[in-house]
């Protein structure tokens, strides 16, 4: 039951990770100037004081010709274009379809972790039950297999496409600007969808979130309706994250860890919770510990956009403490943080995953010494791509052994 409300703040304060995401910046476009696209742009498109009510011109006024003349998409040579455009990724082709512009401001990319998290969670309570699952007598339930199935399933679709996606949309409105620096092909600076569709679209994303929160709220027959109270609070963190005056994510510290809390930690405590107990410190601790490697991902985002950044005045880690600084910041966190959790579990006496996690964690080794340490900008998505895949399953990892230890052993 918990992890029904959980999966409502999960999904709004994971959705503020547009910096998480894979790729939102042009490497092609940071070389050109920046300061014409900008001065070209009408007042109220440049001006992001306030959320609603927004101006009532129409951004797609804004000169695009502007905007392109700073230099074509070359991020996606390979003919990935179409489908980097569905994903949300930089490098995304141009389109007319609307509907495939609407998609691509929730950025499909970023709702992936948080089923993995969620995932995780369930794991690590020992009390998932599967459709049908022959070798575990617990499991030959069906029509609990098929609920827990369903809860499982709506979660997923109240923190990813609506939660998420409002917060996505919200985030590419409130980053206009950088994008325009850095990747002036995305639908909001190019103009290719106007002010008040995106303000439809972030409307209709966070009522219809709030009435599925609700829905849930019933379904799990709540006295309170806290799936829908921490939707609501989940969603103004994701605002006040993207949004001035406060706009967290200007803090290198705060946001990097914010992101990493919000794709690790929250969706595995909201699916512990739904499946079993957060009865225990260990299954607040890991997670936590695991929220610091999250920071670590987080900043390998920040080194594509440096430029965008420092000229806007956002304090990413590499901005505030330089590139060199950053990448040991970087893979220090990402590699520690493991290596921590691989002795906590050892130390259970489960050996057996400890060791699965250190043979996890070795490969992400090679990977940063290899192309996050000497060219973080150049190979930071050749690095996610190879390292992510070692560190979620090494997550998983962990969350299944929490799941089979028997702590009532433990004195």
């Amino acid at each position: 039951m918990k992890f029904l409300y959980s999966a409502a703040i999960v999904g709004a304060l994971a959705c503020n990770v547009s910096a998480f995401a894979p790729g939102s910046i042009s490497r092609a476009s940071l070389k050109v100037e920046s300061s014409t696209s900008l001065n070209m742009r009408s007042k109220s498109f440049t001006d992001n004081s306030s959320f609603y009510p927004f101006e009532k011109e129409e951004m797609n006024k804004v000169s695009s010709s502007a905007l392109y003349a700073k230099g074509p998409n070359e991020e996606a040579a390979d003919g990935s274009a179409g489908v980097r455009q569905l994903l949300g990724v930089k490098g995304a082709a141009e389109t007319d379809d609307i509907w495939k512009i609407r998609l691509q401001l929730t950025k499909p990319v970023t709702w992936i972790p948080l089923v993995w998290g969620v995932m995780c969670g369930a794991a690590a309570s020992g009390n998932y039950h599967w459709i049908w699952n022959p070798f575990d007598p617990n499991d030959r339930n069906v029509m609990l297999g098929l609920e827990d199935t369903a809860k499982a399933i709506v979660a997923m679709i109240l923190s990813g496409p609506f939660l998420t996606g409002f917060c996505q949309t919200c985030n590419d409105w409130y980053d206009r600007e950088i994008d325009a620096i850095n990747e002036p092909y995305r639908p909001i600076p190019s103009g290719a969808i106007s002010e008040g569709q995106v303000i439809a679209q972030i409307w209709v994303l966070l009522l219809g979130g709030l009435g599925i929160a609700y829905g849930l709220d019933v379904w799990t027959g709540h006295d309170f309706p806290v799936v829908l109270a921490l939707s609501v609070f989940g969603s103004f963190i994701s605002y006040i994250y993207s949004a001035p005056p406060l706009k967290l994510k200007q803090n290198g510290w705060a946001g990097n860890y914010a992101l990493g809390a919000s794709y690790i930690s929250l969706p595995w405590w909201c699916g512990q919770a739904v499946f079993g107990e957060l009865d225990r410190p260990v299954f607040f601790i890991l997670p936590i510990l695991y929220s610091i490697a999250g920071l670590g991902i987080a900043i390998v985002n920040d080194f594509k956009s440096i430029e965008g950044d420092r000229e806007l005045g956002l304090q990413s880690l590499p901005v505030a403490f330089g590139i060199d600084t950053a990448k040991y910041i970087c893979a220090g966190s990402i590699s520690v943080t493991q290596l921590g959790v691989a002795a906590y579990l050892a130390s259970l006496g489960e050996t057996t995953y400890a060791a699965i996690l250190l043979a996890l964690t070795l490969p992400q080794v090679y990977f940063q010494a290899t192309l996050l340490l000497p060219d973080p900008v150049e190979n930071d998505v050749k690095f996610q791509a190879a390292s992510q895949p070692f560190f979620v399953f090494g997550i998983l990892a962990t969350a299944l052994c929490l799941g089979n230890h028997d702590f009532s052993a433990v004195a």
